[in-house]
C-alpha cells in the first residue's frame, strides 16, 4: 500500500498499482504542470498542480465506493494535458478546451502506463473505452472531476475556505451510481461556488491576461520554429526554460509577470474565449 495525503480528503492508503502508476514519467510530469495554467506568473498563490487534482479525484472516487478501475481512470484522466494546462487549447484555437481529450489515447498508449496496468491484471482498453459515471458526467451534472476542481481551485483561489469545502464533502453521496448531494443548502452552495469560481477565478481579467499572453507567446515561438509541438508535453518549468533561452523569450516572460500591456491586451489581444461552464448539482 502507498499512503497519500490531501488537504481536502485527508490521509488514505491506496493499493500498490497506484504507487507504480505514480512512479511513471507520465504521472510525474503532471506534478510539474500548473492546474490553472500560467496564472501563477501573476498570482503566485494559485500554484497547485494537475497531479494534485488527479490524486484528489482518485481519493474522492474511492471514498464514494467506486471500483479500483474507476479510481485508476481518475488518476489518469488528465495525463495528456499540455504544459500550462488549458493554455494548450488557446495555442491551438480549441474553443471546447478538450485538446487533452483528443490526444489522450496517444499519450497514454505511448507511456509506461499500459505495462503497469498489465502487471496488475488490467488492460489499457478498459481505460480508453470504459464508462466511469462517478469520474465524468456531461455538464451541468456533478462528477468527481468537476467537484474536485471546484473545491480545490476554489480554496486556492481564496473564494472558499478549506474548512467549508470539507464540510460540504460530508453531504456528497452516490445516487444510482452518480454523485448527488443530500442537503438542499449544500446543493445551493456548490452551484453558487461553481459560478463564483468561473467569474472570480477563471474569467478574472488578470488571469485571462496571463493565460492569453502565454498562449500568444508559445504560438509565436512555434511559428518561428523556436518551439515544436512536443515541447508542450514537457513540464511548465522545462518549457519556460526553453522559451527563456532566447532574449526575446526572457523579456516576454518578464513582461507577463510585470503586467506590461495588460490594458491593451484586454482590449485588442488574443484574450482566451473561456468555455461556458455550468453546474446543476442533484439533490437526493
Amino acid at each position: 500500500m502507498i499512503q497519500v495525503n490531501d488537504f481536502l480528503y485527508g490521509k488514505m492508503e491506496l493499493p500498490m498499482v497506484f504507487s507504480d502508476l505514480l512512479n511513471t514519467d507520465a504521472l510525474k510530469r503532471l506534478g510539474g504542470i500548473h492546474q490553472s495554467g500560467a496564472i501563477f506568473l501573476v498570482n503566485p498563490g494559485i500554484c497547485h498542480s494537475r497531479l494534485e487534482h488527479a490524486i484528489g479525484v482518485t481519493m474522492l472516487i474511492r471514498i464514494l465506493g467506486g471500483s479500483e478501475l474507476e479510481q485508476i481512470a481518475g488518476l489518469l484522466h488528465d495525463i495528456s494535458h499540455t504544459a500550462f494546462s488549458h493554455v494548450g487549447d488557446y495555442v491551438f484555437g480549441n474553443t471546447d478546451e478538450d485538446y487533452h481529450e483528443k490526444v489522450f489515447a496517444e499519450v497514454l498508449c505511448k507511456s509506461e502506463v499500459p505495462d503497469v496496468l498489465l502487471k496488475y491484471g488490467y488492460d489499457i482498453n478498459q481505460i480508453l473505452y470504459g464508462t466511469f459515471d462517478i469520474l465524468e458526467q456531461s455538464m451541468p451534472a456533478l462528477c468527481a472531476d468537476r467537484l474536485d476542481y471546484t473545491l480545490r481551485d476554489g480554496v486556492h483561489g481564496n473564494i472558499i475556505s478549506r474548512q467549508r469545502a470539507r464540510e460540504f464533502l460530508t453531504a456528497v453521496v452516490l445516487k444510482d451510481g452518480k454523485i448527488a448531494i443530500n442537503k438542499e443548502v449544500e446543493v445551493e452552495w456548490i452551484n453558487e461556488t461553481f459560478e463564483k469560481l468561473n467569474n472570480e477565478v477563471f474569467k478574472l481579467p488578470l488571469h485571462l491576461y496571463a493565460n492569453g499572453k502565454m498562449a500568444e507567446l508559445i504560438k509565436k515561438f512555434l511559428d518561428k520554429g523556436l518551439l515544436v509541438e512536443s515541447d508542450l508535453f514537457k513540464t511548465d518549468t522545462l518549457l519556460l526554460n526553453k522559451i527563456r533561452t532566447s532574449y526575446e523569450g526572457y523579456e516576454a516572460i518578464k513582461s507577463i509577470k510585470q503586467l506590461k500591456g495588460f490594458a491593451e491586451f484586454m482590449r485588442h489581444g488574443a484574450v482566451p474565449k473561456i468555455k461556458k461552464r455550468t453546474l446543476n448539482a442533484l439533490l437526493v
